[in-house]
């Protein structure tokens, strides 16, 4: 997911704004219930176009998998369907770059099966979708983030039911992919997004929900290198990621306790200056499986299940605010 960064300028950063703000720095913060989508989703990918949120794919009541795309308008808490994704997908890395949203593989089956190469764009001012060259290889719970003018693919599972270290770039000037320096640990359903061009990637797993990493690592296209930074706090995978006032935000995940079937309401930030985590506000609901994107002043989260697999799911649309 690409969000739009809400500070203006870099000097005037995360840790200058913690510092201003007494109530920031008390960790708080306020959550609401915005709207409801139309029906229950689960395993979205979201990214937001000129204050409009675009969420794909997933599933829904009674399918694994799904072409649904909707648009969400903040401003009035309304959704509406939009042309259909190309092919069925859930699990899906979507993210968007200049006016256009992208959808990059996913899988059409339950417990992480039949990962697919689906590669494809969508024009929010014709309603229309075109298909791109399909990924290097089938693959879902991939990342997907936009950075120096390509779309880069990281991590992921792939048809042997094996998390991927892999790194695709795709350049829109020759419709080709070509190989980057890859994930400095192989692990999928994790947490991407891009700041001051370049890409993070929070969390994951390297195999079940059991082996959940809090891993932070960052990439820079300048370079082709990877540098690893300080920890979330808390290891999870399938959380909702966003950049909201310089910070990286990211909620939920999946799966806090087993036994009791509960995800994670955990709800951390991470300040790129700083090198530093905080803990924010929990959420009404633990959540994974959902997405999240900031919209001016707010981060939406959307969708996605408050028990393990796909136990309760939800058509909710959740925002929250700083002071």
């Amino acid at each position: 997911m690409v969000l739009s960064r809400m500070l203006n300028g870099p000097a005037f950063g995360f840790a200058a704004f913690l510092i201003a703000t007494s109530a920031y720095a008390q960790a708080t913060g306020m959550w609401s219930k915005a709207a409801d989508l139309t029906a229950e989703r689960t395993e979205v990918g979201a990214a937001a176009v000129n204050g409009k949120i675009y969420i794909l794919g997933g599933g829904l009541p009674g399918l694994e998998s799904s072409t649904l795309a909707q648009e969400f308008d903040p401003a009035t808490g309304r959704s509406r369907d939009l042309a259909p994704i190309p092919k069925n997908t859930s699990h899906a890395g979507v993210a968007a770059m200049n006016g256009k949203v992208y959808v990059a593989g996913g899988f059409t089956a339950n417990v992480h099966k039949n990962p697919i190469d689906l590669f494809a764009e969508y024009d929010p001012t014709t309603n229309q979708w075109r298909t791109l060259a399909p990924l290097p290889s089938p693959l879902g719970s991939v990342g997907l983030a936009a950075a120096g003018g390509k779309l880069h693919v990281i991590g992921g599972r792939g048809a042997d039911g094996k998390t991927v270290a892999t790194h695709a770039v795709y350049d829109p000037k020759t419709g080709k992919w070509a190989m980057a320096a890859p994930l400095p640990v192989a692990r999928d359903h994790l947490g991407i997004v891009t700041a001051d061009d370049k890409i993070y990637v929070v969390g994951g797993r390297t195999n079940a929900t059991i082996d959940n990493v809090g891993l932070t690592d960052v990439y820079d296209p300048s370079t082709d290198k990877w540098k690893s930074l300080a920890a979330m706090p808390t290891a999870r995978s399938s959380g909702a990621i966003a950049l909201y006032r310089g910070m990286i935000v990211y909620h939920g995940g999946e799966c806090k306790d087993a036994a009791k079937r509960i995800t994670f309401d955990e709800y951390e930030g991470y300040d790129p200056q700083a090198n530093k985590w905080l803990t924010l506000a929990k959420a009404p609901s633990g959540l994974h499986a959902h997405g999240a994107v900031a919209v001016g002043n707010t981060v939406y989260f959307l969708g996605g299940t408050a028990g393990c697999g796909a136990d309760m799911p939800s058509k909710a649309v959740y925002a929250f605010k700083l002071p």
